[in-house]
């Protein structure tokens, strides 16, 4: 019995260490909130009809964890509608989940589940884009392999050829501008190290845990679909707000057309691509973005806009492009966005590392013991909750229980020897 009570209160231990520090309160003013604890149903989404169609069984979402649905504010944690009061009435959409968020201040100005788990598709090339436009120079000319060319049939590729030699800067932009899965393959092998393209997904998804997307989690570097592969639609505004951050993203995102150059070696011509993005082209003020799909992500997308010296960005997960294509559909959210007072939010984007900062701080109780407190998990996660825990911490206590429960049996064996 008491080794039970032991392991219960080990256990309670370790969740306590893998628990966010407390975030801001809820702003004021704000309406259509359901929380993870509240018996209120939560606000309906404005959907706009779409019509039927038929996609593959959508995977099981990770199980929900109320700490990570409070992230950035517990108005965040409803699987509904979260707006400002008084707010206008956000247009209908067909995406099942949205946000809208300022770039500069961090500030959620609305959203639709904004924690609720989804599929990426290629939106998730901007969580390759933040993990490795930091490590790689992008005047090197680099080799593109058979291994890098190993992409679904089907899927979208720019064109690059294996053996052909590139400069760095063109597979980014073959990545941005045309959504080249090859591309994707190319780059995360490059930033991966010694692991190749599985060490740069590995360090994805320490990007992506450093930049608070608790719910994000990549198996491929290009968002073809992957078993355990999700994001959501807050965690794609953290990620797109520290790709925006960079200006060499922000020129490439602007990018209208670039050439790719012929490969004698291989008999392939020149030949030139463009920006499938038409926010850029046809939104006043548009910063660029990403768009996305696959049969089971549906239609997914990311834009930013400039109006007025403020800076939104839009994401939306699992949209029909009927009646209105995902940019179409961003678009009107972020006049939406636009249209709200400066200082309306219902919660915000949390800064790179604030939550791994969070989680490493020692907590009194532990502090008077002199033990110091890992740090939060991160890389690849495996499912379930103690997938966030961090594995010193997981070891330790188990080392603790199998201690404590010897004792007790030597204890308890000391008592029976007559």
């Amino acid at each position: 019995m008491k080794v039970r009570l032991l392991a219960a209160t080990a256990t309670a231990v370790i969740l306590a260490a893998g628990v966010p520090a407390p975030l801001a309160a809820a702003p004021t003013g704000v309406t259509a909130v359901a929380t993870a604890s509240a018996a209120v149903p939560p606000t309906p989404c404005p959907r706009a009809p779409a019509p039927k169609v038929s996609r593959p069984p959508r995977p099981s979402p990770p199980p929900a964890v109320p700490g990570e649905r409070a992230v950035g504010g517990p108005a965040l944690a409803t699987a509904g509608l979260v707006v400002p009061a008084a707010a206008p009435r956000p247009p209908a959409v067909t995406a099942t989940s949205w946000l809208v968020a300022d770039l500069d201040t961090g500030q959620v100005l609305g959203g639709c589940g904004p924690h609720e788990h989804a599929t990426p598709a290629s939106v998730q090339k901007l969580l390759l884009a933040a993990t490795m436009l930091p490590r790689l120079d992008p005047a090197q000319v680099v080799t593109v392999t058979d291994g890098d060319m190993d992409i679904e049939p089907g899927s979208s590729a720019v064109g690059l050829v294996a053996g052909g030699r590139y400069r760095i800067e063109t597979v980014w932009l073959g990545l941005l501008l045309q959504s080249g899965n090859e591309a994707a393959n190319v780059l995360a092998r490059l930033g991966g190290g010694p692991d190749g393209m599985a060490g740069g997904v590995r360090a994805m998804n320490e990007e992506a845990h450093r930049l608070g997307a608790l719910q994000t989690h990549a198996v491929t570097p290009s968002g073809l679909d992957g078993k355990g592969q999700f994001t959501s639609a807050y965690d794609l505004a953290l990620i797109a707000r520290a790709c925006f951050a960079d200006p060499t993203f922000r020129r490439y995102a602007l990018t209208e057309t670039h050439r790719i150059p012929a490969q004698p070696a291989q008999r392939t011509k020149g030949f030139e691509i463009q920006n499938e993005n038409q926010l850029i082209y046809r939104y006043p003020g548009a910063l660029g973005g990403k768009t996305g799909f696959t049969d089971l992500a549906r239609h997914t997308y990311v834009g930013a806009a400039e109006r007025g010296g403020r800076r939104l960005v839009v994401t939306l997960l699992g949209a029909e492009p009927q009646p209105a294509r995902g940019w179409e559909q961003g678009g009107a959210l972020l006049d939406w966005g636009f249209s709200l007072p400066r200082d309306s939010a219902v919660g915000r984007l949390v800064e790179p590392g604030e939550l791994i900062v969070s989680a490493a701080a020692t907590p009194p109780a532990l502090a008077a013991t002199g033990d110091p407190r890992p740090a939060a998990a991160s890389g690849p996660l495996e499912d379930g909750l103690v997938r966030r825990w961090p594995a010193a911490v997981l070891a330790a206590a188990v080392l603790g229980l199998a201690t404590l429960a010897l004792l007790w049996r030597r204890r308890s064996g000391r008592r029976r020897t007559p």
